[in-house]
């Protein structure tokens, strides 16, 4: 053989190598692709259980009574007889005003009252009289007719007396000025020597009463006519009971929880049509006045229970374009699938969620930027404090 022959099947023995070495490298790093290593991932566990629904409601505190005290009569003040800010009585004495107009408009009226009986006692017996003469046609039917007609007048001359009477007898009760209701009472607006009229424009005061109290909030009107066909179709199980539906409060102030549950009184039968939303009343104790009309508060009206739902941390639910929510679960083979959720409503840090998960399910909640459908994942669970956000 040539030496030119030689360093031919030479270089080509060199690229066999080298093709060889090649596609030995290029089929060692798919190797390395297929055993990329598993990205870690915390995780939680959830089961169905009951989940009450509560909604949490802005609202304001409204007294349950309110009173305005004007006089009904006129007259001078004489007397105020109560401490501003204090509580008072049902009829407690308020104010006193001048009574000798009216004790004389008594007396007159009892007076007119005598007057009119006696024109009566004379007029009945004058018809009695003329009972008995006109049996011997000693009168005639004329003067009898006058008679009955004068002893007729007679009757309502007694009659409005006694009205006038009364009316007097009214008219000396209401210069005596007390408190249609219970409550605090607040500034007065006249002092003694002041000239008031019946029926006037300003108050003389104002009555609150504060015991109980009503909280009125509001929910959107969509949300309160879910809320019903749920429980008529059986999905959500009412929370009423005998006494109505529990309602808590938070107060803003202080963030912290009143210490009486009230009740819902009722229910607007009509939607606001600037907000959309409708009026809730709730009815409170307030025995130590903690509450005060025009408060700002946060009320939690329990509006039923859902079963076999999960509490889901809101972290780990996403959301598609068309805004359907899902979350990654991790399989059985710690690989990732995407679950599409139907979701009730928030309670606390959770979603509660009615369909679309199953017992046991593990819910990836921390490590979802890193991961996506089908992904290898090495599960770690979440620690306790974690895995169950407390919820009110």
């Amino acid at each position: 053989m040539s030496v030119r022959s030689c360093l031919k099947a030479a270089g080509m023995v060199a690229m066999v190598i080298y093709v060889a070495g090649c596609d030995e490298q290029k089929g060692g790093g798919n190797a390395a692709a297929q055993q990329a290593p598993a990205t870690q991932v915390t995780f939680v566990e959830v089961q169905p259980q009951t989940v009450g629904l509560v909604a949490e409601l802005p609202g304001r505190t409204v007294a349950s009574r309110k009173a305005d005290v004007r006089p009904q009569v006129d007259g001078i003040i004489t007397e105020r007889n109560f401490t501003e800010g204090a509580t008072v009585k049902a009829g407690q004495q308020l104010y006193q005003i001048d009574q000798s107009v009216y004790l004389a408009n008594l007396d007159a009226a009892q007076a007119e009252l005598a007057r009119s009986r006696a024109t009566l006692d004379q007029a009945t017996k004058t018809r009695a009289r003329y009972d008995k003469l006109i049996k011997t046609q000693a009168v005639s039917e004329q003067a009898r007719d006058d008679a009955i007609a004068a002893e007729a007048q007679g009757k309502a001359s007694v009659a409005s007396a006694r009205a006038e009477i009364d009316k007097a007898r009214i008219n000396l009760q209401y210069t005596t000025v007390t408190a249609p209701i219970p409550g605090k009472i607040g500034a007065s607006s006249v002092t003694e020597g002041a000239l008031v009229t019946a029926n006037q424009e300003m108050t003389l005061a104002t009555i609150t009463q504060l015991d109980p109290i009503y909280v009125d909030v509001t929910q959107a009107g969509g949300r309160l006519m879910q809320i019903n066909q749920g429980i008529a179709s059986g999905r959500i199980k009412n929370a009423a009971d005998g006494d109505g539906v529990d309602v808590r409060l938070m107060l803003d102030s202080t963030g912290d929880e009143y210490g009486h549950i009230g009740k819902i009184q009722f229910a607007d039968v009509t939607v606001n049509e600037t907000t959309g939303t409708v009026r809730l009343r709730a009815v409170f104790d307030n025995p130590d006045q903690v509450l005060l009309p025009g408060m700002f508060v946060r009320a939690f009206v329990d509006q039923g229970q859902v079963e076999n739902a999960y509490l889901v941390p809101q972290r780990a639910v996403m959301r598609r374009p068309d805004g359907s929510a899902y979350v990654f679960t991790i399989k059985s083979d710690n690989t990732v699938e995407a679950k599409a959720l139907t979701i009730e409503q928030s309670k606390g840090s959770d979603w509660i969620v009615i369909k679309g998960l199953n017992p046991g399910d593990h819910i990836i909640v921390d490590g979802l930027q890193r991961v996506g459908p089908g992904a290898p994942v090495t599960p770690v669970a979440a620690k306790s404090d974690d895995a169950q956000p407390a919820s009110r």
